[in-house]
């Protein structure tokens, strides 16, 4: 889509990979994206000595990052958010990475459902929720603040769980405004998934938003991406005891945005 302007099909690949998740390396490139390690670190240099991107070290990794004092920034989100819009949502899903978690390879098919079960018992401890709101974008129309507020959980048959939410919200310039939002959690143990739905057109019309599996001992992340009036969501969950951080990613034509919920 980008291969005309970028020269190659790797700058393309890097400066997407960059726009959703903030940072990258190369090896991590190289499994996500499908493509040899040696043409990305190349093109990782070129967009470093063209002054695009900078990279650090974090141990033994070097990391990648966009260049935040380059000039066009700004019109480059505008230009990889439209390219990201227009890709095929199974395409979507390969640009997006959880969240590394180190014991993700132990995890076997009895575990995954051990996992799942643990976490829709602590879904239905849920009492109270906080939340952060950030933009990635340049622009002021983006989602930035906090709120907390109380959840209801009501349990419909012992698959279904429906939170009814309400509380303060309040935004960056410190302004405080009432929310409410109901979202229906679905288990469907032989599948082993948890689907989750925004119910804000009524039950009988849910606005699905993404299918959540196991991906670690105390995780779970979104196994598909969800296209809604061309935004793009995902979402990946860790959860203890104490609580449950749900973290979302909202990616579209207006937005361009990362929310993290605290439920406890």
């Amino acid at each position: 889509m980008l291969q005309a302007l970028c020269g190659n099909k790797n700058i393309q690949r890097i400066l997407i990979f960059l726009f959703v998740n903030g940072r990258c390396y190369g090896t991590q490139l190289h499994r996500s994206l499908g493509t040899p390690l040696t043409p990305l670190q190349k093109a990782l240099m070129r967009l470093e000595k063209g002054g695009l991107i900078t990279s650090y070290s974090a141990g033994k990794t070097k990391l990648y990052q966009f260049n935040p004092a380059y000039p066009l920034i700004g019109e480059l989100e505008h230009l990889l958010k439209k390219a990201y819009t227009l890709l095929p949502a199974q395409e979507k899903k390969n640009y997006y990475v959880m969240k590394e978690d180190p014991e993700m390879s132990s995890i076997t098919p009895a575990h995954k459902a051990q996992v799942l079960l643990a976490f829709w018992e602590q879904l239905q401890k849920v009492k109270q929720l906080t939340f952060n709101a950030k933009t990635k974008s340049k622009e002021e129309h983006g989602w930035n603040g906090k709120g907390s507020g109380e959840v209801l959980v009501t349990k419909e048959g012992s698959n279904i769980l429906v939170f009814q939410e309400k509380g303060i919200w309040q935004g960056k310039q410190g302004a405080e405004l009432n929310f409410s939002n109901v979202f229906r959690w679905s288990l469907d143990r032989l599948a082993g998934v948890i689907a989750l739905e925004h119910l804000r057109r009524g039950p009988d019309h849910p606005v699905f938003l993404f299918h959540l599996a196991p991906a670690g001992k105390s995780s779970l992340s979104s196994v598909d991406s969800h296209l809604c009036e061309g935004d793009t969501y995902f979402g990946q969950i860790h959860f203890d005891h104490y609580g449950l951080r749900l973290n979302w990613r909202v990616i579209g034509p207006k937005k361009n945005e990362e929310i993290d919920y605290y439920y406890s």
